[in-house]
């Protein structure tokens, strides 16, 4: 596992695939392997392969909020390419990685793009001004909690969800 976590901390998924599964598959009920594994997963944009050991992971250990932050991320996948029930599956773990952990930035930035691209811009900047509350160093979520509070026209993206 350390060599696959180091792989992946050079920004290298892909070498670090072989490690992680070797290490899953010597200890199945590992849920920092099975967050690593994710991870590289997503990080690869293969997120089909990344949710199913993110949900072990979750009925491993149900309070752990990475694991949710993770599994939302594998959920959602692109969101300019997610559907709407891809989007509440994502919403629902980004929930939960925040009732476990609510200064998670990350979950509240992600919901604010979430919810910007649904066209709901009160919950979207409501979570942009939490992201930014947690983390002022956040030039993104700060980006676009202006945008939303200055009531500047932002196009939500195409999501496919007709």
């Amino acid at each position: 596992m350390n060599e696959g976590a180091r792989l992946l901390a050079t920004q290298r998924p892909g070498e670090a695939l072989t490690p992680l599964r070797e290490a899953l598959l010597l200890a199945p009920d590992n849920v920092s392997v099975a967050i690593n594994l994710g991870g590289a997963y997503i990080m690869q944009r293969k997120y089909r392969q990344a949710a199913p050991i993110l949900e072990r992971a979750a009925e491993l250990e149900p309070d752990n909020a990475m694991v949710w932050l993770n599994l939302a991320a594998a959920y959602l996948g692109r969101l300019e390419l997610s559907t709407r029930a891809t989007q509440d599956q994502a919403i629902a773990a980004f929930e939960k990685a925040a009732q476990i952990d609510p200064n998670l930035h990350n979950v509240h930035y992600n919901l604010g793009l979430i919810y910007r691209d649904r066209g709901e811009m009160a919950r979207a900047c409501a979570h942009f001004q939490r992201a930014v509350e947690i983390a002022p160093h956040d030039r993104d979520a700060s980006h676009w909690l202006q945008l939303l509070q200055q009531g500047v026209s932002t196009e939500p993206t195409p999501t496919g969800n007709d």
